[in-house]
């Protein structure tokens, strides 16, 4: 399936959501495309979020809901959106990318999305399925993305990226 494929009605469930979360990933990354290095890092919001921080945190929510939480791997999580001082954006989008890489990966190879986690969310007493991480992921995802549109707009005027 190609990554502009236009959404096919026969596709598998995985097909589907592993297409839309494709997309959202791919707009919070694209939305930083060219800028400065003190652009991406600049502060759009009293909290102090970033454009790349945005991402470095979606990279922790990757590596948590897939491998740590769905697989039950022994990962350090860091959601932080603090992104250190000597990493590029190169670097940070490409430690985004083998996070999603890996996730994707994760999804395909699970012969069942009703498939529950090895262990729950911390906080939470009950594990949740495959599938539930995914859609999950999708609204996480889009959510950030939302936010990185704006603070783009605040930085330079663009939007529609």
């Amino acid at each position: 399936m190609s990554e502009s494929a236009e959404l096919d009605l026969v596709w598998s469930e995985k097909d589907a959501l592993l297409f839309f979360l494709n997309q959202v990933r791919d707009a919070v990354v694209q939305v930083s495309a060219g800028l400065t290095a003190e652009q991406e890092r600049a502060a759009g919001v009293p909290s102090g979020t970033s454009l790349l921080g945005l991402v470095r945190h979606l990279t922790g929510a990757e590596v948590l809901w897939f491998q740590r939480i769905f697989r039950g791997e022994d990962r350090t999580v860091d959601l932080s959106m603090a992104v250190p001082a000597d990493a590029t954006r190169d670097e940070v989008v490409a430690a985004y990318r083998q996070a999603c890489g890996r996730s994707d990966e994760i999804v395909r190879a699970c012969p069942d999305l009703a498939m529950l986690a090895r262990t729950a969310n911390a906080g939470e007493d009950e594990r949740v399925s495959l599938r539930a991480i995914v859609v999950h992921m999708i609204e996480e995802t889009a959510r950030h993305a939302g936010q990185a549109d704006i603070l783009r707009e605040q930085i330079d005027g663009a939007t529609g990226l």
